[in-house]
C-alpha cells in the first residue's frame, strides 16, 4: 500500500510542477519552492515503511525543489534559480520563527492543538536548522554544476545536467540534514537506514524527473511561440 502510494504521489508532484509552470510561469515555480519546502519540512518528521526498509516522508517534495530551480536555472538563468533558492531559504526561516513564537502563546482552557503543535513544531527547529544548511549548501551547489554542465556542452544534452547536478547536490543534502537531523535521535543502525534509504530515493526521483524538464521545455518553448506571434 504505501509504496503504490508513494509512486503515485512523486508522480502526482511532479505533473504539478509542469502543470503550476504551464500556468503560471517562473512565479508560480517560486511560489512552488516555498510550499514544497514547507511542507516537506513537515512530512520528514514521520517515518514509514517503503520496500522494506525505514524512511522518512518529504523525499517527494524536496526532490521537486531541485527540479523548480532545474526548471528556472535552464530558461531564466543562473541568477533566478539563485532568487528561488534564497526565497525558499527566508520563507522558511520565517515559518520556524513564526511556529515557535506561536507555541509560546497561553492555550486557552479549551484548547486542543497546542499538544499537536508542541509535537511536530517542538522538533521543528532541529529539523528545520538541518534543512536549511543541507538546503543551501545542495542548493547553490546543484544550480552552479547544473550551469557548469550546460557551459561545458554548449546547452546540449539536459539530462545529463539535470541529472548529473542533481544526483551529486541530493548526496550533499542527505548527508548534511540526516546528520544534523537525525543524530543521537535513532539508534545508529536505523540512522543509517534512513539515511541509505532517503538517498536511494531522492536519487530515484532525480532520475525519474528527467522526462519532466523535457514536458517544461516543450511548455516554455509554446509560450514563447505564443508571446511571439502576439507581438
Amino acid at each position: 500500500m504505501n509504496e503504490s502510494l508513494w509512486l503515485a504521489f512523486a508522480a502526482l508532484d511532479l505533473v504539478l510542477v509542469v502543470a503550476v509552470f504551464r500556468f503560471f510561469g517562473r512565479v508560480g515555480l517560486y511560489g512552488l519552492i516555498v510550499f514544497n519546502l514547507i511542507v516537506c519540512n513537515i512530512q520528514v518528521l514521520k517515518t514509514v515503511e517503503l520496500f522494506g526498509v525505514t524512511t522518512t516522508l518529504g523525499n517527494v517534495l524536496y526532490a521537486s525543489v531541485f527540479l523548480s530551480t532545474d526548471i528556472l536555472g535552464e530558461f531564466y538563468g543562473k541568477e533566478e534559480a539563485r532568487r528561488g533558492v534564497l526565497l525558499g531559504f527566508v520563507i522558511l526561516v520565517m515559518t520556524t520563527v513564526y511556529m515557535q513564537i506561536a507555541l509560546q502563546f497561553a492555550p486557552a482552557a479549551d484548547d486542543f492543538a497546542q499538544p499537536h503543535l508542541m509535537a511536530i513544531f517542538g522538533f521543528f527547529p532541529r529539523v528545520a536548522l538541518a534543512s536549511l544548511a543541507a538546503y543551501l549548501i545542495s542548493q547553490f551547489h546543484d544550480v552552479w554544476a547544473f550551469h557548469a554542465l550546460k557551459d561545458r556542452f554548449g546547452g546540449r544534452h539536459l539530462w545529463l545536467r539535470n541529472c548529473g547536478s542533481t544526483l551529486v547536490s541530493q548526496t550533499l543534502d542527505t548527508l548534511v540534514f540526516c546528520t544534523v537531523a537525525f543524530w543521537g535521535v535513532f539508534e545508529p543502525p536505523l540512522f543509517l537506514e534512513i539515511m541509505a534509504t532517503t538517498l536511494g530515493m531522492k536519487a530515484f526521483m532525480a532520475l525519474l524527473d528527467t522526462p519532466f524538464i523535457y514536458w517544461a521545455r516543450r511548455v516554455h518553448k509554446a509560450a514563447a511561440a505564443i508571446d511571439g506571434s502576439h507581438a
